[in-house]
């Protein structure tokens, strides 16, 4: 399963964008839309950060921050780890475990945004490789 292309598991799910000078409020509300732990910044269409739930409680719930009035440039990360749609799914994991990453953004050739992995990624290949080998038990213990 590490092996399959990062745009296989993604599928076609709804990409959660927004501009720089969107606020945390509008964010948050497109977050909840899309069903995403977070939400990629964009400038004239290229990524330029990552906003996700940890940095809004983080950075603006705890530091008494007003959502209506903050924009996501004054709390995304801007040096974002990114990756291609095209690279083993394990790479990006990789990326994740050893940066401390819940979220790794995949973007195009030219920086496009096309979608998001996370932790539950793994999770859903590691569900979908369970009910296989229980399938295939089924099926044996049929057999016998």
């Amino acid at each position: 399963m590490p092996n399959r292309r990062v745009k296989e598991v993604i599928g076609k799910r709804s990409v959660p964008t927004a501009g720089i000078t969107t606020t945390i409020r509008e964010a948050a509300k497109i977050m909840k839309q899309c069903r995403s732990s977070a939400i990629m910044v964009v400038d004239k269409g290229t990524l330029v950060g990552i906003c996700t739930e940890r940095d809004i409680v983080f950075g603006v719930v705890a530091e008494d921050l007003d959502p209506d009035k903050t924009g996501l440039a004054k709390i995304m990360t801007r040096k974002v780890q990114t990756i291609a749609p095209d690279k083993p799914f394990g790479h990006a994991l990789h990326i994740m475990y050893e940066g401390g990453f819940r979220h790794v953004p995949v973007v195009d050739h030219a920086g496009y945004p096309v979608g998001l992995v996370t932790p539950q990624d793994a999770l859903d290949i590691d569900a979908l490789q369970l009910h296989q080998d229980l399938v295939r038990r089924e099926e044996i213990t049929t057999i016998l």
